[in-house]
């Protein structure tokens, strides 16, 4: 009977082994711990977003100044490309500049216009050069208020005040101006480019035998100082332009006579380029 009984407990293959219940134990502890990690821990969503927003937003763009913005694109294609005006450079590579990081539409350079932009920045320097070598050659004159010379993008202006120059209502050249015209022939003639000359008045009118109004009065001005500098060689007469402005482009206001002498003035303009010739005619 005992044998039979003890057949009947454990002769059908017996149960799992022993170790099975300690393994148990330590996998469920396993997961328990694991399970209590993952509650404790938390995702930066916003790195998430970034990651995966700059993988399908702007995949190959590099920057050279770290960002805390996504950098934002319109193709995966052109690797060239930017939310900005990519600008040329001296080496070979890729830059960007922009001021709108929100912009998603791409700006690409023609390079005619990048041409013609170099060209022009070159005009420019050669103008300041020109500036220069005047400045020197007319210093007593500035400093004695007769002459101001400057420069306004290609072009190097020498205004000419009606101090010295010519009397109240008279474009004939006053006798001891001829020698300052003289020392601006010299300016001239080392230069290139159009020459024009631009006489201005202030606003009070003027009726005279002579001049019935301020624009014959001007530009009588403008030839009068042409003929003095054609007295002298060295000038191509068809560099020249000649204009008449009368009062309608003021440097001043005409409210006080400080302010009109300032606007009855001779403009003697050297623009340089035979692309940018036609700024000859406009102020």
């Amino acid at each position: 009977m005992e044998e039979e009984y003890e057949s009947a407990r454990g002769g059908g293959g017996g149960g799992a082994p022993k170790w099975m219940t300690t393994f148990a134990d330590l996998s469920t502890l396993l997961l328990c711990f694991f399970v209590l990690l993952l509650s404790f821990s938390e995702m930066d969503v916003a790195k998430f977003k970034q990651l995966a927003g700059s993988m399908r937003e702007a995949f190959g763009v590099q920057a050279d100044i770290k960002s805390k913005h996504i950098p934002k694109g319109t193709s995966i294609i052109a690797r060239e490309f930017s939310p900005g005006r990519p600008e040329p450079t001296a080496l070979n590579q890729v830059r960007q500049f922009t001021i709108d990081s929100n912009k998603n539409t791409l700006d690409f350079v023609d390079p005619d216009e990048v041409v013609e932009l170099k060209e022009f920045q070159e005009l420019v320097e050669k103008a300041e050069e020109d500036s220069k070598k005047a400045k020197e050659a007319l210093h007593e004159e500035i400093a004695q208020g007769m002459i101001e010379v400057r420069t306004l993008g290609a072009r190097t202006i020498i205004h000419i005040r009606e101090k010295g120059s010519f009397a109240l209502g008279s474009a004939d050249v006053e006798d001891n101006f001829l020698p300052v015209l003289k020392k601006i022939h010299a300016v001239l003639t080392q230069t290139e480019g159009v020459i024009r000359i631009a006489g201005h008045t202030d606003n009070l009118p003027i009726s005279t035998l002579r001049f019935r109004s301020n624009w014959e009065l001007s530009s009588a001005r403008s030839v009068s100082v042409l003929h003095e500098l054609m007295e002298h060689e060295g000038l191509d007469p068809t560099r020249f332009v000649i204009a008449g402005y009368a009062d309608t482009r003021p440097v001043a206001s005409n409210d006080s006579s400080a302010d009109r002498s300032q606007n009855r003035r001779v403009d003697i303009s050297i623009v340089r380029g035979e692309d940018y010739q036609e700024t000859a005619y406009l102020d």
